[in-house]
């Protein structure tokens, strides 16, 4: 569905921000895009969504280049942006108004994900707090059921017990034939939902796998020494011992730390999985 090949990039007066960027990925996941201030993840959601245009390079998005910005894209994607704003309507007339515009809209889905997120399509969109419209918009963006979901930084603004409403929202609410792109520097708010992490760096994809894949050749564990514990591939000191990630055995499968598998990727260390090297 996305795919990417030798892009370049820059913004005027400034350095390349991607150069030679390759990325490929298919529908059917939802993808965790992590990387540091300043990597280029809002620029490469941009360039995805159709918002910027690359100097060179293949950019393809299900058949279409984006920044083509013909009907048939941009009405089988959907991008929430971390800053928005509303006209002064209410949530019922925005719906109205701007649900034609996706053919796949479910009425009946936007209806039990605003009883979910509790909100009233009575309500001006202007006179909710951030949070409530924040809610309003990725419950929209579930509804339109479309293709390829761009999330940019979602949990933005949104209370704990928000955070796991969307976690459970989101998850029953795409299908396997969508494609969920999340970026976020929050990784605690993600880690139990997406299936796919990349990882954005130096204006390269310096990483690209599977949860699966991970937990089958990784183990993350916390250890009050590193006495006894055999060549560990990245280790962090934390309060009362190490946060540490090693070879996995056949024995004994752990949770993924997605926070310290970044910090391992971001100081470029060998993280040997079957199908990627970083």
């Amino acid at each position: 569905m996305i795919k990417i090949d030798q892009l370049s990039f820059q913004y005027k007066k400034q350095a390349a921000l991607f150069t030679d960027l390759s990325f490929q990925q298919r529908k059917g996941s939802i993808v965790g895009l992590l990387g540091k201030n300043g990597a280029g993840k809002s620029t490469f959601l941009k360039l995805i969504s159709g918002l910027l245009k690359p100097q060179t390079g293949v950019l393809n998005i299900h058949g279409f280049k984006p920044f083509d910005r013909l009907p048939d894209f941009l009405s089988d994607i959907y991008m929430v942006s971390e800053e928005f704003s509303f006209p002064s309507i209410t949530i019922g007339l925005y719906i109205k108004a701007t649900a034609p515009l996706y053919p796949k809209f479910d009425y009946q889905k936007m209806n039990r994900i605003l009883q979910e997120f509790e909100l009233d399509a009575k309500k001006s969109l202007n006179g909710l707090s951030h949070g409530q419209r924040k809610k309003f918009l990725i419950a929209f963006a579930l509804s339109t059921n479309c293709s390829l979901l761009i999330l940019d930084e979602p949990t933005n603004g949104l209370d704990i017990p928000s955070k796991s409403l969307f976690r459970k929202i989101l998850v029953s609410s795409v299908s396997d034939e969508q494609l969920v792109l999340i970026s976020t520097h929050q990784v605690k708010d993600i880690e139990t939902i997406i299936d796919t992490i990349v990882v954005l760096d130096e204006g390269k994809i310096v990483y690209n796998e599977s949860i699966f894949e991970i937990s089958q050749k990784l183990q993350f564990k916390t250890v009050t020494t590193l006495s006894g514990i055999e060549n560990p591939i990245y280790q962090e000191k934390c309060l009362g011992g190490y946060r540490i990630i090693t070879t996995a055995n056949e024995l004994e499968e752990t949770e993924i730390d997605i926070e310290l598998l970044f910090n391992a990727i971001i100081n470029k260390i060998t993280l040997k999985t079957e199908s990627h090297v970083v």
